[in-house]
């Protein structure tokens, strides 16, 4: 997948001077300083695409939202850690939502026996991924000249790099060597499609995260996880009980609660011609 994103890059950049509709792209080369500055957010993708296929692998798709939604929760800590910045008491109550509603829906799936603690905390360490990539994707823009292709281009020319000595101490190779699909069509054919949508993913994502800010881009993946939860339910043919449903609720409800604190908190910060400068800069992180 991130070879076949930057190979995507590399290919419509190498285009750009033919015209329509590639105009406009901005030429790539790869800069060994660029890629150092953008290392950290490459660790931080691998450590997100990494957790969120383990998250996935042991728990069923329809719990798969609540099992990585707290990533909302996670940015009002870093927030707090990292920026020093502080939450009023309603966003928090939000957050209390959220969480209410994580530990809901751990609770429905330990009743239906198919609760999965290996499952629940890649979901956890892929809320803290997510967080963290998208704090470092608005870190890194500069870096790259505010240019969305060149971060993606970069970012995975180092994902490809970094996944090799994982692999070799995971003993991934060994198990690459004895897989039997490696030959098959079929199975080149769906991971191709996998690493152009994951192109077309990393791409919006980062325009997103660009034109707006973390926030937007986390609560926005919250609606589309709870459009993915009522697919998967209706795709595998499941049934949920009232509790479960509840639980898949407080999280998206907990999530546009916030997002709508936040939203009235900035507005009144730039309404307000008596707020310093830097506490406008600080609250529309």
């Amino acid at each position: 997948q991130c070879a076949l994103t930057a190979a995507l890059c590399l290919g419509l950049s190498l285009g750009a001077a033919c015209g329509p509709p590639c105009a406009g792209l901005p030429t790539l080369r790869l800069d060994p300083k660029v890629s150092r500055s953008v290392l950290p957010l490459s660790a931080v993708f691998i450590g997100m695409v990494t957790s969120n296929n383990l998250c996935l692998k042991h728990v069923g798709v329809a719990f798969y939202n609540v099992g990585r939604s707290l990533t909302t929760v996670f940015n009002v800590l870093l927030s707090y850690l990292l920026l020093k910045q502080t939450t009023s008491l309603y966003a928090l109550l939000a957050c209390g939502v959220i969480i209410g509603g994580f530990w809901l829906g751990v609770d429905q799936e330990g009743a239906e026996g198919t609760l999965s603690w290996t499952g629940i905390f890649f979901g956890i360490l892929a809320s803290l991924c997510v967080s963290l990539n998208a704090i470092y994707t608005k870190k890194v823009l500069p870096v790259v000249d505010g240019s969305i292709w060149r971060l993606t281009f970069y970012n995975n020319i180092n994902a490809c790099v970094l996944f090799f000595p994982l692999m070799v101490l995971l003993g991934e190779f060994r198990t690459l060597y004895h897989f039997d699909k490696l030959g098959s069509p079929s199975f080149w054919g769906m991971m191709t499609l996998g690493g152009v949508f994951g192109f077309a993913i990393g791409y919006v994502t980062g325009l997103q995260i660009k034109f707006t800010s973390p926030l937007t881009h986390n609560v926005s993946g919250t609606a589309k996880a709870c459009a993915q939860t009522v697919l998967a339910v209706i795709y595998f043919e499941e049934t949920k009980s009232f509790l479960w449903w509840t639980s898949n609720l407080m999280v998206l409800g907990g999530s546009f609660a916030y997002t709508w604190v936040k939203g009235l908190e900035m507005r009144k910060v730039q309404e307000d011609p008596n707020v310093k400068s830097s506490e406008r800069n600080e609250t529309g992180v």
